[in-house]
C-alpha cells in the first residue's frame, strides 16, 4: 500500500472525540508500514487492542542498556503474551562507548540528560523511523502539562521525517487519562512492568527513574535532579517548541 495523502489538521479535528480503537483502526487500514513504539503501560494498551485489529503488528522498544531488569523482563513478557516479534533497538556502541570513556557512566546528573537521551534514545529512534511511514505512541496530554497537553491524536512528525518526506505519528490515547489506561489494563488482564506495583508510574532508564509520592505528578519519577519543567527526552521532540 503506498503512502496515503492526509490532510492530518482536518482528520485530527474529526478524531478528537473518537475512541483509541477507532484511531488505532484508522492508522493501521491506512499504512502498511506503521509500527508501535513500545515502552510503557500505554504501550501495551495499544497492543492489546492493535492484535485484536489487525494480526501483523510491528512493535519496536528502544533498550538503552540502562533500563531495570524489570523492564527486560516486561519486554520479553508482552511478546510472549501476544505472540508477536518486538524489534529491540541498541544504540550505536561506539558512541555509547565515547560518551563513557569522556565522561563516565553517570555525566548526566552533572550536565542534565540530553546528550545520554541523545545517543541511546534519539539516535536509535532516527534509525528506526527512517523505516517507517507512520509510528504510534502512547502519550498523552495528562503526562506533562509542560509538555504534552496541546498533542494531536495524529500529526505530521517534522522531528524525525526524512528530507522532503512525511512521517505521520499517532497518538491514540492522547485523551486518555491514567486512570483509564489502568482501568483497561486490569480489566483486559494486560500485562505491565512489576515496577508499577512499587511506586513507579513514568518509567525510563534505571539511573534516572524513582518512584513518585503522594501527590506528585508521575514525570517528577523521572530526572529528578533537574529543575526543568520540560521533563522530555527528545523522542517526541514536537512537544517542545522553542
Amino acid at each position: 500500500m503506498s503512502q496515503p495523502l492526509i490532510d492530518v489538521l482536518d482528520l485530527d479535528a474529526q478524531l478528537q472525540q473518537s475512541s483509541p480503537r477507532k484511531i488505532l483502526k484508522y492508522a493501521l487500514e491506512q499504512f502498511d508500514n506503521i509500527a508501535i513504539s513500545f515502552s510503557g503501560a500505554e504501550d501495551v494498551v495499544l497492543i492489546d487492542m492493535a492484535c485484536s485489529i489487525r494480526k501483523d503488528i510491528q512493535v519496536f522498544s528502544l533498550d538503552t542498556g540502562r533500563l531495570h531488569p524489570e523492564t527486560y523482563r516486561f519486554i520479553d513478557k508482552v511478546r510472549r503474551h501476544y505472540g508477536i516479534e518486538i524489534d529491540v533497538i541498541s544504540p550505536d556502541g561506539e558512541a555509547v562507548r565515547e560518551l563513557v570513556r569522556k565522561k563516565g557512566l553517570f555525566s548526566f546528573y552533572e550536565d542534565n540528560h540530553g546528550e545520554c537521551c541523545g545517543i541511546r534514545k534519539i539516535a536509535p529512534l532516527r534509525k528506526k523511523l527512517l523505516e517507517l511511514d507512520a509510528w504510534i505512541t502512547g502519550q498523552r496530554k495528562d503526562q506533562s502539562p509542560g509538555t504534552r497537553t496541546g498533542i494531536p491524536v495524529i500529526q505530521n512528525d517534522t522531528a524525525f521525517a526524512r528530507a522532503g518526506e512525511t512521517l505521520i505519528k499517532f497518538n491514540p490515547l492522547a485523551n486518555w487519562t491514567s486512570q483509564d489506561v489502568w482501568d483497561y489494563i486490569r480489566g483486559n488482564q494486560v500485562p505491565y512492568n512489576e515496577l508499577h506495583d512499587r511506586g513507579y508510574i513514568s518509567i525510563g532508564c534505571e539511573p534516572c527513574t524513582k518512584p513518585v509520592g503522594p501527590g506528585q505528578h508521575e514525570r517528577e519519577g523521572r530526572w529528578w535532579w533537574e529543575e526543568a519543567t520540560k521533563k522530555e527526552c527528545g523522542l517526541h521532540g514536537s512537544n517542545i517548541k522553542g
